[in-house]
């Protein structure tokens, strides 16, 4: 008798991406498509869908690899929960950027195989995605590396101190509220709707974060979000108690840019929930905010140097300073994948301001289930 494998996604826009990833699936038994509704997807990804549910389900059934699709009933990154426990697969087939602890966990909990696919293109094909596809995905998303929270001026008035961030190409479409300059990301999408556009990086970073953050907005959202998708390469922002760096610091070298590429390695998490408050119960003070500050001065120092232990050290001393201050952007269950992780890294932190997103890795040896990126030139 075969086996039932189950797979789930979006699968918007179908190309040979996905075909090839069902045949993948489809080798180890028959292939049951469990896809994520508009809605679904909407509150995930912070956009609608190109085609509706009804039409990706009626493309996805006629694939002859295919032996039954449906649309998930359910919402989240567990939407297919209800359909799962019904069908009782013997195999969850997933993709890298679609691996989270808590589906491997489900897994564990009902008996059944997790398999996470290597996202290798049918034959001669290149390797494709939906984000590509996507016009308005060419803007990028932003990665900080070290001294992330220095860039509100509630906390580097306690100690000045830089930013380090890197500029990502959308080869995936991060979750929303991912820690990955996602809001501003939107709001450069309503500017400029397909991509950065030429001109003074600066300059266009400045209109980006006045449209986000208008006259009386409650939260102002840190500069290092709006320079850090606007502005390619690596970048240190320096700040002194304003908004906005006192000064900025760009590299471009393709062959360091090249070395961190090979080194950072993300596992996704889930995106923070909406009732998730980071500023609740924190501790700013000088003692935290001066090493957050020194982590990422000797953070950016090894990265010049391409030390990759001193880089995983540092990058580990600044997440360790954050959480200091914002205990909420750790929550068990994050401290639980951190700990498997520790030993076989050389340095970890949270995206963003944590609460899900994604665990950043730095490793010069390849982590199991885990995504790379690519530094935007």
């Amino acid at each position: 008798m075969s086996k039932k494998v189950f797979v789930s996604g979006c699968y918007d826009m179908l190309h040979s991406g996905h075909v090839a990833f069902f045949e993948e699936a489809a080798q180890h038994g028959d292939l049951y498509v469990g896809i994520g509704s508009d809605k679904t997807i909407n509150e995930l990804k912070a956009r609608k869908t190109v085609n509706t549910d009804a039409e990706r389900l009626y493309m996805v059934k006629a694939l002859k690899v295919v032996k039954d699709a449906w649309i998930n009933s359910g919402n989240g990154l567990l939407d297919f929960l209800d359909e799962f426990q019904s069908l009782k697969p013997d195999i969850f087939f997933v993709n890298a950027d679609g691996h989270t602890a808590a589906k491997e966990s489900l897994c564990k909990e009902m008996g059944i195989e997790y398999v996470v696919s290597k996202r290798v293109p049918h034959g001669d094909l290149p390797a494709r995605s939906t984000t590509a596809l996507r016009k308005e995905c060419l803007i990028p998303y932003r990665i900080d590396l070290a001294g992330g929270w220095l860039d509100q001026p509630y906390v580097s008035k306690y100690a000045s101190g830089s930013v380090i961030t890197i500029c990502i190409e959308p080869d995936y479409e991060f979750n929303d509220r991912s820690g990955m300059s996602t809001s501003s990301r939107r709001k450069a999408i309503e500017l400029w709707q397909t991509d950065i556009p030429e001109g003074d990086r600066e300059k266009l970073a400045k209109t980006l974060f006045c449209f986000e953050n208008p006259p009386g907005t409650k939260y102002v959202s840190g500069s290092q979000d709006s320079l850090g998708i606007t502005m390619p390469g690596l970048n240190k922002f320096f700040y002194d108690g304003g908004y906005w760096p006192g000064d900025i610091q760009s590299v471009r070298v393709a062959g360091l840019l090249d070395w961190i590429e090979q080194r950072i390695w993300m596992i996704p998490l889930y995106p923070r929930r909406d009732d998730y408050d980071v500023l609740a119960n924190t501790t700013i003070d000088e003692k935290s905010a001066k090493k957050l500050s020194e982590a990422a001065e000797n953070c950016w120092k090894a990265l010049q140097q391409q030390d990759a232990i001193e880089v995983g050290k540092y990058m580990t001393e600044s997440y360790e300073a954050q959480i200091a201050m914002f205990p909420n952007m750790v929550s068990s269950d994050i401290l639980e994948q951190i700990e498997q992780y520790k030993k076989k890294v050389l340095g970890w932190k949270m995206s963003g301001a944590g609460g899900g997103g994604y665990l950043i890795f730095f490793s010069e040896e390849p982590l199991e289930n885990a995504i790379q990126i690519r530094i935007r030139r």
